[in-house]
Formats: C-alpha cells, sequence, structure tokens
C-alpha cells in the first residue's frame, strides 16, 4: 500500500427539472457530502485519499452511488498535483484551507 495522498475530483451534471430528477441529485450531493467530499465548485467536489487503495475503495463508492441520469465524471491526481491548481478569481474557501494532507493521521 502506498502512502501517497491522491485527490479525487468529482464533476457532474445532473438534470434538476423534474422532482424525481431533482431528488437523485439532492440524493448524489448527500453521498459526497457524507463520504468526506468537499465543494470546490458547483457541480465540482473533491475529497482527500490514503494512497492507491483508498483511492480505490472511494472510486467504487462512488460507482454504486451514481444518480441514472446525467453526466458524472471523475479526475484522480496525486496531492501534489491538487497544490499546484491556481486561482485566476478567488481563492480557496475556509473548508479547503481546512483540509489537506498535512491533517490526516495515519493508524
Amino acid at each position: 500500500m502506498s502512502n501517497r495522498y491522491m485527490r479525487l475530483l468529482v464533476f457532474f451534471d445532473l438534470p434538476v427539472v423534474k422532482k424525481e430528477d431533482r431528488k437523485e441529485y439532492q440524493n448524489f450531493r448527500r453521498f459526497l457530502l457524507n463520504d468526506g467530499y468537499i465543494m470546490l465548485q458547483y457541480s465540482v467536489y473533491s475529497r482527500i485519499c490514503n494512497g492507491i487503495d483508498g483511492t480505490n475503495k472511494h472510486i467504487n463508492r462512488l460507482q454504486k452511488n451514481i444518480p441514472p441520469k446525467g453526466s458524472v465524471r471523475y479526475l484522480q491526481i496525486t496531492e501534489k498535483q491538487y497544490t499546484e491548481m491556481k486561482f485566476l478569481v478567488g481563492s480557496p474557501k475556509k473548508q479547503e484551507k481546512q483540509i489537506n494532507s498535512g491533517q490526516l493521521n495515519v493508524f
């Protein structure tokens, strides 16, 4: 098992016109938040993972919870690549500053 921290970025575009579609959207968003993802922007969520095994575990969980309609994508990158992300406008949210690999404990 690798101790290299990884990030999962999840991007989605889900229909919300019909009531049942809005419910699917809410359920998916709730799953992401309950599974430790933070919202970077609307429909863009990020989660830190411990190594490849942890990343694969969360990819499997993500695949089991995707809604039946719309578009959901993920991108797996290293923590170092993630920290190289630049802001063109705006700044990191308070929640983003609180969650980073330096704050993870390995048991």
